[in-house]
């Protein structure tokens, strides 16, 4: 066999070669983080055979995953390895030495002392990009939050009563289009009412009608808010950036959905859980065959109860760790949520929980860890959903 070993950085790699003698078959050599670069790596491999060639790199961030998705596509078999065991790996050097030409050489001896290392393939590679999309996806939903928030305080200075006319709220198209343009009550007062129903009746797809349009005229000329040019342009500017975030969030939530399309996994015979979700689950689980059981699985995701003991005391009932990752675990009780409401099973299950005096989000809880330990079934057993 052939070990490779490559030490990444940012701006070029380094790469070295042994066989299972530990012969150096070409020593470190420096090649660019780019096409260029890689392509010059492609020339050094081409005279090894790729089935007995094993490319070894340490996991860093995101600087080594173009290299890892280019040498994948190219047939290599890749292993990224923790950083962890070639450690222990220099601790045994006589000579305290750290380079990137020695790292190589350290990278392809924990390599061949691995007894079955495992390839990345191109389904991990989507799992990567779903885990990304998730992640990313969470982030703009957190920022959209708090601009909802940040206008609603803006609304309740200029126009207080208008939170209260809307029976959905005022986070809704048509009254984003009516603040956009006349973001203070006094603007409203004075806008013709005609207009003023066009512009409701258009971006409520004719939900309100010339009745609401005057109610809502009428409520503007009453009310006690006051008129604020900084907070009319606090309120434009937000409404453009949470459209705009809706938009975005949209993108990502139809690109996760082709993904998981294109895997045609097994979790999405869940009855209740649509790509959005089931894409989140697997970018966050990743491999599954790297939790040895449904426990620790369940540990990572956050939803295995806290353990509180001291002395002679033990604690009966404790809440859930919240350790690991928490957008697997928002993915996990929102599936759990639907999932309920889709399978008598996990609905039955609820209602026992609820019996016994617990919260909604309690049970909900309890169901996703149910949840977890089927979906880690599915997953390692690659079987589909059969749960009555």
């Amino acid at each position: 066999m052939i070990y490779l070993g490559i030490d990444i950085a940012k701006l070029n790699h380094f790469a070295s070669a042994i066989n299972s003698d530990g012969v150096v078959l070409f020593e470190p050599f420096e090649f660019l983080n780019d096409s260029d670069g890689f392509h010059s790596l492609l020339a050094k491999l081409s005279s090894f055979n790729k089935d007995e060639t094993i490319i070894g790199l340490e996991s860093t961030a995101h600087y080594g995953n173009n290299l890892v998705s280019f040498l994948v596509s190219k047939g290599f078999n890749v292993c990224v390895i923790n950083p962890i065991q070639t450690a222990s790996l220099r601790k045994h050097n006589i000579r305290k030495i750290k380079t990137d030409k020695v790292d190589t050489f350290i990278i392809a001896k924990a390599i061949a002392l691995m007894d079955n290392p495992r390839f990345v393939t191109l389904y991990d590679i989507s799992l990567m990009q779903l885990k990304n999309l998730g992640r990313f996806r969470q982030k703009l939903i957190k920022q959209r939050t708090r601009l909802k928030i940040q206008l609603t305080s803006y609304i309740d200075q200029v126009f207080p009563e208008l939170q209260y006319f809307f029976k959905a709220g005022i986070h809704q198209k048509s009254c984003y289009a009516l603040l956009k343009e006349s973001p203070c009550a006094s603007d409203i007062a004075s806008m013709h009412l005609t207009h003023l129903k066009t512009l409701l009746m258009s971006n409520s797809h004719g939900h309100f009608k010339k009745e609401t349009a005057l109610e809502l005229r009428v409520l503007a000329q009453k009310s006690v808010g006051t008129y604020d040019k900084s907070l009319s342009i606090q309120i434009t500017h937000t409404i453009i950036q949470i459209e705009l975030l809706n938009e975005q969030i949209l993108d990502i939530e139809e690109e996760l959905t082709d993904i998981v399309n294109s895997l045609d996994t097994v979790i999405m015979t869940i009855p209740g859980i649509g790509p959005i979700n089931g894409g989140m689950i697997l970018g966050e689980i990743g491999d599954v065959k790297r939790f040895s059981n449904s426990s620790k699985l369940l540990a990572f995701a956050g939803l295995d109860p806290s353990v509180y003991q001291s002395g002679n005391f033990s604690a009966r009932k404790t809440k859930m760790s919240k350790r690991g990752s928490p957008t697997l675990r928002y993915a996990l009780i929102n599936a759990a949520h639907n999932v309920v409401r889709h399978n008598k099973t996990f609905q039955d299950y609820y209602n026992s929980k609820r019996s016994e005096g617990r919260s909604h989000y309690n049970a909900l809880g309890h169901c996703a860890g149910k949840l977890v330990r089927v979906i880690y079934k599915m997953l390692s057993d690659n079987v589909e959903f059969n749960l009555d």
